[in-house]
């Protein structure tokens, strides 16, 4: 009996989640009548490793390959971080996800090497600090500093206010200009946004950022309507959102919206209606929808997209 509890304790120290995920885009520009169609599977291993009462460590191995030409990665190290609780304090050091909260990703969603702390309950504040290997997709490393101040109490199910400094050579060759239009090498972002639930089934959010640093594309909004939500350990559950988008593309700089898919926005920015629809067929397997249009900030050129995903997690 003792050696059996040795063994039980021991083998619950590490865990493995993950999830197999199929993806499919099609981004369409109505101007100059381009489509572009991604076929993508994902495969993701979360291993979680228990160190002491206080500490654990967790990490993210990816791959992926395309269908279209069965053109696969190698595995890659996509979080390697440890995590540290103690009682209303939470520090992270390493390389982790970066999730702008007060605007539910608006500004960014992506990794950073760095640390973070967190603290609070009900007032709860984080201070982030890191860098970058790569910035919007492109091989130039950036900086990153932070601090964000969020609040949830009763149908206030989330809201918060957030600065957000970026500094990366890569803005220089892209699209960021200061107020005498010389290159910009720094993006500094300020954001609120708030997320109340009327009931179990409806909610509604808002969200607004800026960045001081640009002369255009610099302003992004977000506004939400959510009705009920699909969960993945109950077989029938679903869930809907309807959506209006204004994302420049000097705010935006790596979003979880839609929008952040279409191959012309990250350099134009887009507004639109964003709609998704999400089902539980089987225990532990999510279908989506979600389908976007509008058009381009900087062009006005008509854009779409079209995508739809299914995840089976384990």
């Amino acid at each position: 009996g003792v050696r059996v509890s040795n063994l039980e304790r021991n083998a619950d120290m590490v865990k493995w989640t993950g999830y197999l995920r199929y993806d499919y885009f099609s981004d369409r520009n109505s101007t100059d009548h381009t489509k572009k169609n991604t076929n993508r599977i994902r495969f993701r291993l979360f291993p979680s490793a228990e160190v002491n009462d206080h500490w654990k460590v967790n990490a993210r191995l990816d791959t992926q390959f395309s269908m279209k030409d069965d053109n696969g990665s190698n595995v890659t190290l996509g979080r390697a971080y440890a995590d540290g609780t103690y009682g209303k304090l939470n520090i992270k050091l390493g390389k982790q996800d970066l999730y702008s909260a007060a605007d539910e990703g608006m500004v960014f969603d992506d990794v950073i090497s760095g640390a973070k702390v967190s603290f609070g309950n009900v007032v709860k504040a984080s201070v982030t600090a890191g860098r970058m290997s790569k910035f919007a997709d492109r091989d130039v490393a950036g900086n990153y500093q932070g601090i964000e101040l969020g609040y949830h109490s009763g149908k206030l199910v989330q809201s918060g206010v957030a600065y957000r400094h970026f500094s990366s050579e890569q803005f220089k060759n892209a699209y960021l200009y200061n107020t005498n239009g010389a290159p910009q090498d720094k993006a500094d972002i300020w954001s609120v946004g708030a997320k109340y639930a009327f009931d179990k089934n409806t909610a509604l959010s808002a969200a607004y950022a800026n960045n001081t640093k640009a002369d255009e594309l610099k302003k992004g909004m977000s506004f939400q309507f959510d009705y009920k939500g699909a969960d993945k350990s109950n077989m029938g559950s679903w869930g809907a959102y309807v959506a209006y988008r204004h994302i420049g593309a000097n705010v935006g700089l790596a979003p979880t919206f839609l929008t952040d898919q279409l191959t012309s926005v990250t350099t134009n920015g887009a507004k639109g209606i964003d709609l998704g629809l999400g089902y539980i067929p089987f225990k532990n397997v999510l279908m989506q929808a979600q389908y976007f249009n509008g058009k381009e900030l900087k062009t006005d050129n008509k854009v779409q997209t079209l995508y739809g995903r299914v995840s089976f997690f384990f």
